[in-house]
């Protein structure tokens, strides 16, 4: 059954939210983007497409990032695998090529097993840029419904006891059972969609349960953030902070708290919980007190060696985004202020422009810093988040289209 915007759902507390059909770019604080910044940025799109056009042809998997400066693959996607479909349908959009098109319903269409996968919580990754955006983008209801399926797997990771989506770890086993990741913020999305098309109130008790439960145990009072943080599984109780990605326990990594910033974004937009924006913008402010004079982010904010440490474009580029969605839902202009000076900084000096071996667009980015895996190398989402970023400020509705910018 399909629910519109203005389907009433019942929200984890309880009360009913009314969803209403108000474009955020009907009320976005948009402004006039000084004209040499929607030069770098026409520009930069521009070479984005060109440069997803020319190495399309010989990508017949999901780039998962880059190794001297070319593609390396995964057969099943990973947890990235919905990037390479959602850089092709963000490169059509933004240059109407039919060809893009094409090869984005293609490259969708391989994530398909995926859909049954109750091992990871990074559905959301998988098929929101996907499968949601190819059923928005064409009214084909099977992407529809596989996106729906996807998030019944994702379900299946809700545990009620602590009100969280556990992060890693096969179902039934104890192995991190009681995780929780910054990051699946991001996945929470895909609840939402769910609960909106089947009328289902228990994929939005999950997304509002977890988003709740991060805002409660993440956010420090200065508003950092830890990368994860430990429950224990069977009761539901806060054992502390942890770290996979980050410097310490006690640090802030970059994309994880870009990562927040998005997500709770999303969330305040999806429930018109006041809560959830408040959250997004303390996150927010703590991020761009803690972003250098250059404006490309250090890929931890408290590791030692900063601000002179290895950088994270793929940190600004999510950053950018949230900070350009946050600016609309808060009134606030500031973070459009900055949100522009990270897009104008990562186009200047962050792009594969000067190589003429690179497949990626977004150079300088840093998979995970504390395995040694991937530092200042290119990732599929910095290419993606750089190019919705983009598409959020010279074509808003477009993009509306593709990812659902409305807010209650």
């Amino acid at each position: 059954m399909h629910m519109s915007r203005r389907a009433v759902l019942a929200t984890a507390g309880g009360a009913a939210v009314a969803y209403a059909a108000v474009p955020q770019s009907a009320q976005a604080l948009t402004g006039r983007v000084p004209a040499a910044t929607e030069a770098v940025l026409r520009g930069a799109a521009d070479y984005a497409v060109a440069k997803v056009r020319a190495v399309a042809p010989g990508v017949s998997a999901f780039p998962v990032g880059t190794k001297f400066e070319k593609w390396v693959y995964s057969q099943n996607g990973d947890w990235v695998g919905g990037f390479w479909p959602g850089i092709l349908w963000m490169s059509w959009l933004h240059s109407g090529d039919d060809s893009l098109r094409t090869l984005a319903l293609a490259s969708a269409a391989k994530l398909a097993p995926r859909r049954y996968d109750t091992g990871t919580h990074d559905l959301g990754f998988l098929f929101t840029p996907s499968w949601v955006t190819a059923w928005r983008l064409t009214g084909d209801t099977s992407w529809r419904d596989g996106a729906v399926q996807a998030a019944r797997s994702l379900l299946q990771r809700y545990n009620p006891r602590g009100r969280y989506l556990r992060a890693w770890g096969a179902l039934g086993t104890s192995d991190n059972a009681g995780r929780m990741i910054i990051d699946t913020m991001m996945n929470l999305d895909l609840l939402v969609f769910a609960a909106r098309e089947t009328g289902e109130s228990a994929f939005m008790d999950a997304a509002v349960g977890h988003a709740q439960t991060t805002q409660r145990l993440f956010p420090r009072p200065d508003g950092s953030t830890p990368h994860a943080y430990d429950l224990d599984p069977a009761t539901g109780a806060p054992v502390g902070p942890n770290t996979v990605q980050g410097y310490s326990p006690t640090s802030c990594w970059a994309r994880g708290q870009a990562w927040g910033i998005y997500g709770f974004t999303t969330m305040y937009r999806r429930t018109g919980d006041h809560r959830f924006l408040a959250t997004a913008r303390t996150l927010a402010d703590y991020a761009v007190k803690a972003l250098g004079p250059d404006h490309v982010p250090v890929w931890d904010y408290r590791a030692p060696q900063q601000p002179y440490d290895v950088k994270d474009a793929s940190a600004g580029t999510v950053m950018a985004c949230g900070l350009l969605d946050l600016a609309a839902a808060s009134g606030n202009p500031s973070y459009r202020t900055t949100a522009l000076r990270i897009l104008d900084a990562l186009c200047e000096t962050c792009l594969t422009t000067h190589s003429t071996r690179a497949e990626a667009v977004v150079a300088r980015c840093t998979r995970n810093r504390p395995a040694e895996d991937g530092i200042e190398i290119s990732l599929p989402y910095a290419d993606y988040y750089l190019l919705e970023a983009i598409l959020r400020v010279l074509r808003p509705q477009d993009l509306d289209r593709a990812i659902d910018l409305s807010t209650v």
